[in-house]
């Protein structure tokens, strides 16, 4: 068995990193808000504006939507004959890792479902959101709602780049939302290392380099460690399309991400706290994302029983 990434792998991962990447390190991050004054002419947030990002003066990037649906991200799936890639889930999960790493805001799980049964998902031109557990991401700016809406209410969200909605009652839990919401916790978690590492290098303290203290090496090498651990049983659950693996996986990524950027603030300080750091979003996005269906409770319920079994 061969567990090495084929080409097309990391091409297509590559290409993902490309697209988002270029959007977030212009520091549009997926929001655009009006520019001068004007209500219909839009321009990227930067992220030092994006303290009231929960306002409704914020919208989700219709560029960068289009874009991801050109290069084919929320098609992956769909057979040739539909217009689609015609790939697997496991490169639907390189896809969302990237995007997860990137902090990529919108409902990316929802369209990404939709495509072939709600026209212009795939391509990006349709937002569509879904009720996922008891919330709804993004509900006042989707295109289509699905999955049952009705009663839905404001919640306020931890996170200022994801507007919430919560419903009565909880809607089904999808396993392939379920890993493709573990690779975007994955993508996160990794995100959330790598920024670790490159400050514990630069940032010094009585004149060393803070990664140079015992306290600050331990908490990167398990940052590390979670974050190992989290892939393989992602890319695994994507693999065989076990609930029982896709159950482990969501919890082993949900904490990867969540107690990854916990520690990624503490190495950081004071200035993973600020505006001008991404390390708090990166925090607020996994604790969102951990409430969304198949989170902690379901998968061990789901765990348990199969060991039961």
């Amino acid at each position: 068995m061969r567990f090495q990434l084929t080409e097309e792998q990391r091409a297509l991962q590559a290409a993902v990193r490309d697209v988002v990447g270029r959007r977030s390190s212009a520091g549009a991050w997926g929001l655009v808000a009006p520019r001068g004054g004007a209500a219909d002419v839009y321009s990227p947030a930067p992220l030092k504006d994006m303290q009231s990002a929960g306002d409704s003066q914020f919208r989700l990037d219709r560029g960068l939507w289009r874009a991801l649906g050109g290069l084919g991200f929320f098609s992956l799936r769909l057979p040739e004959a539909d217009g689609g890639a015609g790939l697997g889930l496991p490169e639907a999960v390189l896809a969302f890792e990237e995007a997860g790493r990137a902090l990529v805001p919108g409902p990316l799980v929802a369209t990404h479902l939709a495509a072939g049964e709600v026209p212009g998902a795939a391509t990006g031109e349709v937002v569509v959101a879904a009720v996922d557990g008891r919330i709804v991401e993004w509900m006042d700016e989707a295109d289509v709602v699905r999955r049952g809406a009705e009663g839905a209410v404001p919640l306020r969200s931890v996170d200022p780049l994801t507007p919430l909605h919560r419903v009565p009652a909880p809607g089904r839990t999808d396993p392939v939302a379920v890993v493709l919401t573990a690779a975007e916790q994955l993508g996160t978690a990794a995100r959330a290392c790598e920024l670790a590492v490159q400050h514990a290098r630069t940032r010094e303290q009585f004149g060393r380099p803070i990664g140079a203290f015992q306290a600050v090496k331990h908490l990167c090498a398990q940052l590390l460690v979670r974050v190992e651990v989290a892939r393989a049983a992602v890319y695994a659950a994507a693999v065989t399309a076990d609930r029982a693996d896709i159950a482990a996986a969501r919890l082993l990524a949900d904490e990867a991400a969540v107690r990854g950027a916990r520690d990624c603030v503490q190495v950081h300080g004071g200035m993973g706290f600020t505006w001008e750091s991404e390390v708090h979003l990166l925090l607020k996005r996994a604790w969102v994302r951990a409430q969304r269906g198949g989170g902690h409770t379901e998968s061990e319920e789901l765990l348990a029983a199969d060991l039961v079994a």
